[in-house]
């Protein structure tokens, strides 16, 4: 028996914060190149192709949000909630290109022999007008993400902020180079950012990873106890669980229940069903109702990984 745990299609609220991010990537990535190449700065323009990957996964999310219809289909039964995980996944591969572009920028400059920059403090203060619009466009990504439970919006937010400590430590080390002189500064700094970007890269993947590969969304432990409190309940084994709490979980056990005849065994198994739906949010159950004979101690599967 299968009851549908639906979810609110959020797509068309999506796609708006994505527009508006995909704008607000387009004219910083524009004003940082024009910055760059008047004043000849490495580092300036590595940041401009930093936020260039900020627009293209604004715009790789408007295609996979476009395609992650949570509504079932004959095609894809489970709903297509996936497609937003791959696009998290793929802003994580424009990270990570970012940080291995600066690290390559870095070196390049060093052999450049770190010729001074052709840099005032009116590309400082354009920079840190460009620091801003970050900040704004991230608060705003990761506070509509939470409220429309988009995965995709937050691992944008997360590129978003990592454009955001780019630009900190490209305007210190260009800070260094216009007041102190210290040209070593720019490159300098752009080693730890590589870190950062790579520990952003990582938060990422290990959000979205165990999504895709179907890990466990709800202990075993807690579906038992909520489906054994329900009153006609004998015995619950062999469950599993898949999806994103709070979003949409599948869920599938055996059980054994209290009842002779089909009618009472349906009435239980919805009251079951209810019950995991208060708990967990939305759900979708698929449950396999035994004879009696059938109950088993092990409530869930064993393996290799234990």
């Amino acid at each position: 028996m299968a009851a549908d745990g639906a979810r609110t299609d959020t797509r068309a609220a999506v796609q708006r914060v994505l527009l508006v991010a995909l704008a607000v990537n387009v004219a910083v990535s524009l004003l940082k190149l024009v910055i760059g190449l008047l004043t000849g700065s490495l580092a300036v323009l590595a940041d401009a192709m930093h936020s260039a990957t900020d627009g293209l996964s604004s715009l790789l999310g408007l295609i996979t949000n476009n395609l992650s219809d949570p509504t079932p289909d004959r095609d894809h039964p489970y709903g297509h909630d996936k497609y937003e995980a791959l696009g998290a996944l793929a802003i994580a591969g424009f990270i990570l290109f970012t940080a291995l572009e600066i690290l390559r920028t870095a070196i390049e400059r060093i052999a450049s022999g770190l010729r001074p920059l052709r840099l005032d403090g009116h590309d400082l203060v354009l920079l840190l007008i460009v620091l801003g619009c970050n900040l704004l466009l991230a608060g705003y990504e990761r506070s509509e993400g939470k409220r429309l439970g988009s995965q995709l919006l937050l691992a944008d937010a997360k590129h978003t902020t990592s454009d955001i400590w780019t630009t900190v430590v490209v305007l210190v080390g260009l800070a260094g180079a216009v007041w102190l002189g210290q040209n070593w500064l720019d490159v300098a700094l752009a080693i730890p950012l590589c870190l950062l970007l790579a520990r952003v890269c990582w938060q990422v993947l290990r959000s979205n990873m165990p999504w895709l590969v179907d890990q466990i969304a709800i202990a075993p432990e807690a579906i038992h106890e909520v489906a054994t409190g329900v009153p006609g309940v004998l015995n619950v084994h062999d469950i599993a669980s898949r999806g994103v709490l709070g979003q949409r979980v599948f869920i599938e056990l055996h059980m054994v229940v209290d009842a002779d005849d089909l009618p009472t065994a349906h009435r239980i198994t919805e009251l079951v069903e209810d019950h995991l739906e208060q708990r967990f949010g939305p759900v979708r159950c698929t449950i396999h109702l035994e004879p009696r004979e059938y109950a088993i101690a092990d409530i869930t599967f064993r393996g290799a990984h234990g």
